[in-house]
């Protein structure tokens, strides 16, 4: 109800204006919070609450039998979470939903996916081989859940429960992509300061260095270390990925600070390639690396 010049008359007054009473403002951000909702989340949460009508659920019923509480099953219906990959299995499971839900959680995953970092990983997806050299980080593809989580927790600005848990979820997903087939052909050179930064506790650090050693045996993946006290090499100048699609068309990718770069321009990319291809010859070999990360965990 408003009153005669058009103000809601629960606002307030200030200098003769009218101030939005708090309900308006929360009104307000309401809708901000879902028009922020992708719409594939969106488009998930329909299609999974006319798959527990038509199956005769509520969604306090339905919940249980899907491991989860009714909070989640409302936020998923409501676009307000992404379902999980178990999620769907599940929810295809219970409600005979026939592989929709399967088919669209690619798309669910990719939407958690930080919007700077989407093209790159539209191309990664394409990619026949990738390669990467990270100073500071164990490459995200390579990191495991509790030093992804480690990553995520101490962001800056903080990040809420829900952000954590939808960014760790979506790093492991893309993890996918390393036993994919066809095989894609991955390099990773990581700074020895990487390896040295302690993420998580010693024994978050401890596994992931057997996790480096687990991957590094997969026959598409090369693990180098970079040692410090190399002197001058190409890494100096930061991290950077070197992508070729299976159209043969090849591109860069750096990042930092949470703000990424794709780069396509031929002069550009090629000296991405003369770089890599001097810091892999400067880097231990992989059974150098081997070596020198099993040292770092504890073992022979």
């Amino acid at each position: 109800m408003t009153s005669a010049n058009g103000s809601n008359p629960t606002d307030r007054k200030k200098d003769g204006r009218a101030v939005p009473s708090p309900r308006t403002a929360d009104t307000a951000q309401q809708r901000k919070r879902e028009d922020d909702r992708p719409g594939i989340w969106v488009g998930y949460g329909k299609l999974l609450r006319k798959f527990r009508l038509a199956a005769g659920y509520s969604q306090e019923a339905l919940a249980p039998l899907l491991g989860y509480s009714a909070e989640q099953v409302a936020s998923v219906e409501q676009g307000r979470r992404p379902a999980k990959a178990p999620f769907t299995e599940a929810a295809e499971r219970v409600l005979n939903a026939g592989g929709v839900l399967a088919t669209l959680q690619d798309d669910v995953d990719f939407a958690k996916l930080p919007a700077f970092f989407r093209d790159f990983v539209l191309l990664e997806m394409e990619a026949v081989s990738r390669f990467e050299y990270d100073p500071l980080l164990i490459p995200g593809l390579l990191q495991t859940e509790e030093y992804a989580r480690a990553l995520f927790e101490g962001h800056v600005p903080m990040l809420g429960e829900e952000i954590i848990e939808d960014s760790v979820d979506a790093r492991l997903n893309r993890q996918r992509i390393l036993t994919k087939s066809p095989l894609v052909d991955f390099s990773f050179v990581i700074g020895e300061a990487a390896l040295r930064q302690e993420l998580g506790g010693p024994e978050t650090m401890r596994e992931q260095y057997r996790h480096l050693l687990r991957q590094g045996e997969l026959r598409n993946v090369a693990v180098q270390v970079m040692p410090l006290g190399t002197g001058f090499h190409p890494g100096l100048h930061g991290a950077m990925v070197f992508v070729e699609t299976s159209e043969h068309q090849r591109y860069g990718y750096f990042e930092a600070q949470g703000i990424g770069h794709v780069v396509s321009d031929s002069m550009h990319v090629s000296a991405f390639a003369l770089r890599y291809g001097k810091l892999r010859s400067q880097a231990l070999n992989v059974e150098e690396s081997a070596a020198f990360i099993r040292h770092l965990a504890g073992e022979r």
